[in-house]
């Protein structure tokens, strides 16, 4: 599906819709708890469908609620399938837990998921007892996890950490040694946080992870927090049209550390900006997009992981904003942007990237004339309902390139 924006400023008010991340470790935890969990989730979206999906893997099952989902643990199964679909959380959280279960899995992937890396987890998973094979866009998991100390390092993928962790309760407990910085520390955060909750208490200390020999206990009800990877579209939007977008539902104090768009905004606003995005990857899509429509020139380093994501994000980034009329160049680890009060606009490759169709969708706001957007659909993976938002902060949109 293609669409065009026309240019037109956004206002208004506008509710952050539930966080993917935050969806995925409570549902995970619920279904490997003692009791049923209701789980608060009004929206959902491919990532979040993937998850419950592989849920009857961990023996539970998942009933869609009017505002939710209710998990209700059951027996575990002795061999499943998975569909992950292309949702790099929903594999690298659950193939640890199906290893430490013990459940025989053919596990399928989709889009750029099967490309994406899943060392050191994979070696360490081997090494505990794990009997892994991947072929293609398939992944057979045999054996068992008996180990229960690991050591990974931290700088690659944070969802490798949480994986294990989700993991380590079911084997009695158990440690996780970090190697080096931790990349994205916030989303181990709240995966310390979902575990809390679920009366996992995990210790730490300067390089470790000691976790307890307790078992999952339901939440009873547990609430996805809004998202701030998503909100940031119209936070973004707002800062481009005079602030003019408030968006609800958004936790100042959360984990997220995508809630530091507002500090980035700003700093972009006072132009030539630095930013360092080794925390905060997924903004860069749509700072780039706002950079791009500041006068100055913005330096965004410590994004080399996005050459790594649904599609290279460095690449596509840059490749949006060309073909919109602006002016990124890529380096090493991130992007220059040399800003300008408009771009032409002009039409876009999705590029199957949620985040640039989003983006480019935003960027229509500082067009002087349409941006189309190809394979706009990708937006399902995360936000199906964005268009729908876009629409009703006064934008212009319709299906089709003309």
């Amino acid at each position: 599906m293609n669409m065009t924006f026309l240019p037109a400023p956004l206002a208004g008010e506008i509710r952050a819709i539930p966080s993917k991340s935050d969806a995925h470790r409570l549902l995970i935890c619920a279904a490997l708890s003692d009791a049923p969990t209701k789980v608060l989730c009004p929206e959902t979206s491919d990532d979040i469908d993937a998850t419950v999906h592989c849920l009857p893997a961990l023996g539970a099952s998942a009933e869609r609620t009017e505002d939710g989902f209710l998990i209700t643990p059951g027996d575990v199964p002795q061999a499943c399938q998975m569909d992950c679909g292309e949702s790099g959380s929903t594999l690298r959280f659950l193939l640890p837990v199906v290893c430490a279960l013990g459940v025989r899995a053919e596990i399928r992937m989709h889009g750029r998921l099967p490309d994406r890396p899943l060392e050191p987890l994979w070696s360490e998973l081997l090494r505990g007892g794990a009997e892994l094979k991947k072929d293609g866009d398939r992944i057979y998991v045999g054996g068992k996890l008996r180990e229960t100390s690991y050591a990974i390092a931290a700088n690659i993928s944070s969802q490798f950490l949480s994986g294990l962790l989700f993991a380590l309760p079911l084997l009695g407990g158990g440690r996780l040694r970090l190697i080096g910085k931790t990349e994205s520390a916030g989303y181990l955060e709240m995966t310390l946080r979902t575990l809390s909750r679920f009366g996992i208490a995990v210790r730490r200390t300067d390089d470790e992870l000691i976790v307890p020999p307790h078992s999952y206990h339901s939440a009873g009800f547990a609430e996805a927090e809004g998202d701030w990877s998503n909100a940031a579209f119209w936070l973004a939007a707002g800062s481009l049209c005079g602030d003019s977008v408030r968006c609800t539902g958004l936790d100042s104090t959360s984990a997220q550390k995508d809630r530091l768009v507002c500090e980035a905004l700003t700093a972009i606003r006072r132009q030539n900006a630095t930013l360092d995005a080794s925390d905060i990857p997924d903004l860069v899509p749509i700072l780039s997009v706002v950079a791009a429509l500041t006068p100055g020139t913005t330096t965004i380093t410590g994004a080399a992981r996005l050459r790594l994501k649904e599609s290279d994000r460095l690449a596509t980034v840059a490749a949006m904003l060309s073909a919109l009329g602006g002016d990124a160049e890529i380096t090493g680890d991130g992007l220059i942007i040399r800003g300008r009060e408009t771009l032409s606009g002009g039409t876009v490759d999705g590029a199957g990237d949620h985040r640039i169709v989003m983006s480019a969708a935003i960027a229509s706001v500082g067009c002087t004339n349409a941006v189309t957007v190809l394979g706009a659909d990708a937006v399902r993976k995360s936000y199906p309902g964005f268009f729908r938002d876009f629409t009703a902060l006064g934008g212009r949109c319709k299906e089709g390139t003309k």
